[in-house]
């Protein structure tokens, strides 16, 4: 069997891991590479395996593999079909991106690269992108309150909302609400004390007594704000 010559995993990913927790998170990530050293690109990264073919790899036992594959499945990294001989794990590719290789220590003159398979030029990693996990958490947290949906997506970058493909609704919603949340930014407000100043002069310009005085005065040559 042909073998990569490594894997990149991300901090994102590793980040994300944590919600297992305690000793869970580390026995996900030995699960992970085992079923990434089957999942290849040319398979569509889909692999059909036995619990126990995990569990020669990653030397944990059967009961150990099936629930840190299950936990995988929960946290949306893997899927999974199942059949007679045992299931196909599928990996999530919105985790996976495709990069070039342009690394001193990855040439086609390298060591490392003649190990690799014959599709070594694009090598996949974890992608840094749980902003899918994030938006669909806020839905299925609030599900069935719109407002605070829309309210608590508008609170995420554009960047985020814009790598979401999965809730487009939800998301146009929310990048109008963020205009709004900018426009309303961007009002300069009158200090309270201009507009009652402002109201008491309008006030007093209209009382007839007031007029009457002031014309008086400019007939005069009294200054209006002089009080002769």
């Amino acid at each position: 069997m042909q073998s990569r010559a490594f894997l990149h995993i991300t901090y994102k990913l590793y980040g994300h891991l944590d919600k297992l927790g305690g000793v869970k998170k580390s026995h996900a990530l030995n699960c992970y590479l085992s079923l990434m050293k089957h999942a290849w690109k040319k398979n569509n990264y889909e692999c059909g395996l036995r619990y126990s073919t995990v569990a020669k790899d990653t030397k944990l036992s059967r009961i150990t593999v099936r629930r840190t594959l299950d936990n995988l499945e929960k946290l949306n990294i893997v899927s999974t079909v199942r059949g007679k001989s045992g299931k196909t794990y599928k990996i999530n590719q919105l985790f996976l991106k495709t990069e070039q290789d342009g690394s001193i220590l990855y040439t086609s003159k390298s060591n490392m690269y003649k190990k690799d398979h014959p599709y070594v030029k694009k090598r996949s990693v974890l992608v840094e992108a749980l902003y899918i996990n994030k938006i669909d958490n806020i839905i299925g947290k609030y599900k069935g309150d719109k407002e605070t949906i829309i309210d608590h997506l508008a609170k995420l970058t554009l960047l985020e909302l814009n790598t979401d493909k999965n809730n487009p609704y939800y998301v146009s919603l929310a990048k109008k609400r963020k205009e709004e949340i900018t426009a309303s930014e961007n009002v300069t407000y009158v200090s309270p004390n201009k507009i009652v100043s402002a109201l008491n002069k309008i006030k007093k310009e209209t009382n007839i007594r007031y007029k009457e005085k002031k014309e008086y005065n400019i007939r005069n040559g009294i200054k209006p704000w002089e009080n002769k």
